[in-house]
């Protein structure tokens, strides 16, 4: 038994010395992701440059009553959903002018 307390005293100071030692500094920020055409809709709407592209090529599409159930999803995962109204020829300009951003 006076092992086992013994024990105990001398691992808790450790243990005390381990919860306050300094911490070392925070890693750096991850730089800005790449926009492409398999970004999220609200990804790329968060960037200026983005959102002016999105903006341009679908006027209104950010300000949709249903924006916050597509926003996740990439435009090519909307595509089908939109009746139409994303063309192939739409989703490559966009690919396109991102990529100029990149």
């Amino acid at each position: 038994m006076k092992f086992l307390m013994t024990a105990m005293l001398i691992a808790t100071p450790v243990a005390v010395v381990a919860q306050t030692a300094p911490t070392s500094a925070p890693a750096p920020a991850p730089a800005a992701a790449r926009l492409t055409i398999d970004s999220s809709i609200e990804t790329i709407a968060a960037n200026p440059k983005g959102k002016a592209i999105l903006d341009a090529n679908f006027p209104g599409m950010v300000a949709h009553e249903s924006y916050a159930m597509f926003k996740g999803m990439s435009l090519k995962q909307v595509q089908p959903y939109a009746n139409g109204r994303i063309t192939d020829e739409q989703v490559a300009k966009v690919a396109a002018e991102l990529a100029k951003l990149n």
